[in-house]
């Protein structure tokens, strides 16, 4: 079994293009990809929580997950997300990614009733079983409910070499990156959480970061200068882009900003997220275009 050497470095967490109507814009998404993959990541995160997965039906799925990878041509790999609360749903998304040509998959804890060890190793190590791609195990409480400790993490990855890969989003990221490595040296950790932590998850030991910040470019250069060595220049950057990493992750409403983005730099048609969401406000949109003006990213509307 391959030894899944592609999977580190900036994932991008692609959102899901939408028209006004709410219909899937698979234009916008082939654009979509093409433009971050320009933008020089090492590979793309499709249908994670950030790409509206909950929000799209079964044929919208596979439509999604074509386009992308004929999109991409085999430039980078791609990581699916493949969560569902049912081992034998996650299996089935899991193998549909592996048929069309991931390279990867992103599977959430399943919400049980009462959470425990054993339940989550039975369900990951079944999806492995199933697979022979890398599995990024996602560890995000606050939106999966389930808590995985330091324990847990170490002993699966030391179970299933597909299982030693790890999307970390526990605040504080860094300590429990520093935890876990200390438990399992063999574990690949992804940070994210918009790249608000970015640099101090590198400095811990992480391999990288799936995130959906809609500058990758800007993570990408960070991740750069950090594995040359330059770390003086890769703190330069992180430290000037703050803000902008910081405003644009706001809980309810980082999605909308992020397309919000997107549509401004030209790379999808429409900003549009699927109902129920939350709109953001006329003076949110000035505070991040004085942002972006200040930032010398791009020209407000």
């Amino acid at each position: 079994m391959s030894d899944f050497n592609y999977l580190k470095g900036v994932y991008n967490i692609t959102p899901t293009p939408f028209h006004p109507d709410g219909s899937l814009d698979q234009e916008s998404l082939a654009r979509l990809t093409n433009f971050i993959i320009d933008k020089g990541v090492n590979g793309l995160t499709i249908l994670g929580v950030l790409g509206e997965s909950h929000k799209v039906s079964e044929t919208e799925r596979e439509r999604i997950v074509t386009t992308v990878l004929e999109a991409t041509a085999g430039r980078v790999p791609i990581c699916v997300g493949t969560s569902h609360a049912a081992t034998g749903q996650c299996i089935a998304y899991s193998q549909q990614a592996e048929e069309l040509g991931a390279k990867a998959v992103m599977v959430a804890p399943p919400k049980l009733a009462r959470s425990n060890d054993a339940a989550l190793r039975r369900h990951y190590l079944a999806v492995a079983e199933a697979i022979n791609l890398p599995i990024a195990i996602q560890d995000h409480p606050a939106s999966s409910g389930v808590y995985m400790s330091v324990d847990f993490i170490a002993n699966i990855a030391q179970e299933s070499a597909q299982c030693r890969f790890l999307k970390l989003e526990e605040e504080p990221c860094p300590t429990k990156i520093t935890k876990i490595l200390a438990a399992n040296p063999d574990v690949q950790i992804f940070g994210g959480l918009g790249g608000m932590m970015f640099l101090e998850e590198l400095r811990h030991g992480a391999v990288g970061t799936m995130t959906g910040f809609a500058f990758p470019e800007i993570l990408v250069e960070i991740y750069q200068k950090f594995s040359r060595g330059d770390i003086d220049g890769a703190t330069d950057v992180f430290y000037r882009y703050c803000p902008l990493i910081r405003f644009e992750n706001q809980q309810l409403i980082n999605l909308a900003l992020r397309k919000q983005i997107y549509y401004q730099r030209g790379a999808i048609a429409s900003p549009h997220v699927r109902a129920p969401f939350t709109p953001v406000d006329e003076d949110t949109l000035a505070d991040l275009q004085d942002l972006l003006r200040r930032l010398q990213l791009i020209a407000a509307i």
